[in-house]
């Protein structure tokens, strides 16, 4: 793994004690690796490389409209309620058209995450984060989706971790977590309000700087990664969880 952690751009909001109240204030907040692994609690860092590890084993992301062959992923849908966490049966990943102008509108069926990294410590540790720092009603169920992407740099093709642009996701909440970055330039996430307004800039660096995001409140986008070696391609891993409060199932 490598990186040396986040790095911010001069609009970095100024960290504060609670991430729940920053959140609250600003609708995001980011959250260093140093900080993240604090949050985590009892994963160890060898739960963690094997979690990584499964970025190896990602299938390409047939669905690019752009025509591009530099996205990897798989994903799993879950149910949260009462802090346990199901998995449920496959099923699609759909965005309208009004949140992925790009890749929206149909029904787009990727390679499931493995039985193993979807039942992995480090897995439960991030949902359990963000059930905090979201304040997430007990009360209500919520439809988790697990997104691993891979995102590929090679001199002849940048790789663009939101081809889409700057956009809401069309779901409550967003975690982000940088799971490994190798080789790259560039990479620069940036938060705006719906009006366009920018609200930060920085580059999830280092394996566990994360960022959380209220989506009805901020966009994000993040710039195309290039080989900082060019004789060498180069990759940007993350995790990315969505929450959206209501029915959990396919129904």
């Amino acid at each position: 793994m490598s990186g040396t952690g986040a790095q911010a751009g001069a609009q970095e909001p100024i960290m504060s004690d609670s991430l729940r109240d920053q959140v609250r204030a600003s609708g995001f907040a980011i959250v260093p690796a140093e900080e993240m692994r604090g949050h985590l609690g009892a994963v160890s860092m060898h739960d963690f490389s094997a979690f990584a590890d499964s970025w190896n084993a990602l299938d390409l992301d047939r669905y690019m409209a752009d025509g591009g062959h530099y996205r990897r992923r798989r994903h799993a849908v879950f149910s949260l309620r009462d802090g346990a966490l199901e998995r449920l049966p496959h099923q699609p990943h759909y965005q309208s058209r009004d949140y992925n102008s790009l890749n929206g509108g149909i029904e787009r069926w990727f390679t499931e995450v493995k039985p193993e990294i979807a039942a992995s410590p480090v897995l439960k540790s991030v949902t359990a984060a963000c059930r905090d720092v979201f304040a997430l009603d007990p009360a209500l169920p919520y439809r988790v989706e697990m997104h691993q992407f891979r995102i590929e740099a090679t001199p002849g093709e940048a790789g663009q971790p939101t081809p889409e642009g700057m956009h809401r996701d069309g779901v409550d909440w967003v975690c982000v977590m940088l799971i490994d970055r190798v080789n790259l330039e560039q990479g620069v996430t940036s938060i705006a309000a719906p009006d366009g307004t920018p609200l930060g800039a920085f580059t999830l660096a280092a394996p566990m700087d994360a960022v959380f995001v209220d989506d009805h409140r901020v966009m994000h986008g993040v710039t195309a990664v290039t080989p900082a070696d060019p004789g060498r391609p180069g990759y940007r891993d993350v995790l990315v969880l969505t929450f959206k409060a209501g029915q959990a199932s396919s129904d």
